[in-house]
C-alpha cells in the first residue's frame, strides 16, 4: 500500500447511518491503495452499524465524529473543508442527502461540505421504495444542479433479503471515480465544449432606440452554470449580463453581443470548438436599417421598414459537423407542442425545447420554467413547472445521451 503523507491528495470520507456503512471500509482501503490521504468523518448513526475503530486503523488519520473540535483543532469542519481535495459521502442515507440539499450544518459532515470548495461525490445507498420517491431525486437534482456527482446506486441485493435499486456501487467502482475526478472530471460533459445563446437581441431604429424582446437569459445562463458543473467549458454568447456563479467563471467565457447579426456572426464564428450548442436566446425574426442619427419628435413617426432577421439556427445546421448536438427553443404563446414538433422537423435540430410564454410562472423574467421537449422522431415529453437550473438538467441529460450515441 502506497505510503500516503499530509501532502498526498486528501480525501475526506463521510460514512453515514446505512448497513452499507460496512463497506466503507473497503472504500478506505482502496483510497489508501491509490495514495490518497483519508480523512474519515463519521455521523453517530453510522457509528449504529461500524464501529470508529475500524475505519480509524485502516484510514490515514482518525475518525472525527464531533462538530466541536478539541484544543488541537478547535474547528473540525473548517480544518476538513479547506485541506480537502474531494469530499466522498460513500454511503449516503435519503436523510444526509436531503439535509446536504436544504444546506444544513448540523453535525460535522454536513458541515464540512459547506465549508469546502473541494468537488463533492455523493454515493447513495437505500432501499428501493426510498430511493424512488420523488423528494430523493428531486434532492439529487438539486445537488446535482450545484456540481456535486452522484455515484450509483447499483441494482442487487439489499438488506432484509430484498432485491432492487439502491444498493451501494462497488467500492473499486467509487475509488475509480474519485481518482477520475482529482485527475480532472467533473461530470459526463468533460472535455467537451458546450455553445450556449442567451437573452433577447436589440435591433436599432436609430443611435438611441432598439426594438427587442422579453427574455431575461434566465435560462440560457442555467444552460451555461448546469453544463459548467458538469464538466464542460461553455462558451456563452448573450445579451444580457447576469451574475455567474463564482466557483464558474473560468469555465464559462462570456461573449457579449446586442443584434441578431452580432449572435449569429459570433455563434458560426465558434461553432467549430462546439459539441454541443443549445440556442436559449430569443432572437429578433425582423431587423431594420437604422437611422444613421436621433429621430426626432417633430420628424413624425420612426419609419420602421422590417425585413428578416438570418434564421441562426439554420445557419448552424447548415454547418455542423458529424457528432455535433444541437438544441433550439421555441417560445410560443398558447399549446408550444405543436410549435415544437413543426420547429423540430423543419430546423434539423436535435433537440426542440418550446414553452408559452404566457403561462404563469413560466414566462420571461421568471425563475421557474415549464417545458415540452421534442426530439427524435418527434417524441415530446413536458416538464411540469420547475426551476430552470431543473430543466437545463434534463435537457443536458438528453444531451449527453445523444453525445454518448455518437461516440
Amino acid at each position: 500500500m502506497p505510503s500516503a503523507t499530509p501532502e498526498s491528495p486528501r480525501v475526506v470520507l463521510g460514512v453515514t447511518g446505512g448497513v452499507a456503512a460496512y463497506k466503507s471500509a473497503e472504500i478506505v482501503r482502496g483510497l489508501r491503495r491509490a495514495g490518497y490521504f483519508v480523512s474519515p468523518v463519521m455521523t453517530r448513526d453510522a457509528l449504529k452499524f461500524l464501529g470508529a475503530a475500524t475505519l480509524s486503523a485502516l484510514a490515514s488519520e482518525p475518525v472525527r465524529t464531533e462538530l466541536y473540535g478539541d484544543a488541537s483543532t478547535p474547528s473540525p469542519h473548517t480544518y476538513l473543508g479547506q485541506s480537502a481535495d474531494l469530499v466522498l459521502i460513500a454511503p449516503a442515507t435519503a436523510h444526509v442527502i436531503a439535509r446536504l440539499a436544504l444546506g444544513l450544518a448540523d453535525d460535522l459532515l454536513t458541515a464540512t461540505v459547506l465549508a469546502t470548495r473541494a468537488p463533492l461525490v455523493i454515493c447513495p445507498a437505500m432501499h428501493t421504495e426510498m430511493w424512488e420517491q420523488p423528494s430523493v431525486q428531486a434532492n439529487l437534482q438539486t445537488l446535482r444542479s450545484r456540481g456535486a456527482l452522484v455515484v450509483g446506486p447499483a441494482s442487487g441485493p439489499l438488506a432484509n433479503g430484498d432485491e432492487g435499486t439502491g444498493r451501494l456501487e462497488e467500492p473499486e467502482r467509487i475509488v475509480e471515480v474519485v481518482s477520475a475526478v482529482l485527475g480532472g472530471y467533473r461530470g459526463p460533459l468533460s472535455g467537451r465544449t458546450v455553445l450556449v445563446s442567451a437573452g433577447g437581441t436589440r435591433e436599432a431604429l436609430d443611435p438611441v432606440r432598439v426594438v427587442t424582446n422579453r427574455s431575461s437569459g434566465r435560462q440560457g445562463y442555467a444552460l451555461a452554470e448546469v453544463a459548467a458543473r458538469r464538466g464542460a467549458r461553455v462558451i456563452l454568447v448573450t445579451t444580457v449580463r447576469r451574475d455567474l456563479a463564482p466557483d464558474l467563471l473560468s469555465r464559462i467565457e462570456v461573449v457579449d453581443v446586442e443584434s441578431a447579426r452580432d449572435m449569429r456572426d459570433a455563434l458560426v464564428g465558434r461553432l467549430v470548438e462546439a459539441d454541443v450548442v443549445v440556442m436559449a436566446a430569443a432572437v429578433a425574426d425582423f431587423t431594420f436599417d437604422p437611422h444613421p442619427v436621433k429621430w426626432k419628435r417633430a420628424d413624425g413617426p420612426v419609419p420602421m421598414i422590417p425585413r428578416p432577421s438570418e434564421d441562426i439556427v439554420a445557419s448552424l445546421v447548415e454547418r455542423r459537423r458529424p457528432g455535433q448536438v444541437i438544441v433550439g427553443f421555441a417560445a410560443e404563446t398558447g399549446d408550444p407542442e405543436v410549435a415544437a414538433r413543426a420547429k423540430w422537423r423543419s430546423k434539423g435540430v436535435d433537440l426542440m425545447v418550446g414553452n408559452d410564454v404566457t403561462a404563469e410562472g413560466a414566462g420571461f423574467e421568471s425563475p421557474t420554467n415549464e417545458v415540452v421537449i421534442v426530439s427524435g422522431e418527434g417524441a415530446a415529453e413536458r416538464l411540469s413547472r420547475r426551476g430552470k437550473a431543473e430543466v437545463a438538467e434534463v435537457i443536458l441529460t438528453k444531451v449527453e445521451g445523444l453525445l454518448a450515441r455518437g461516440d
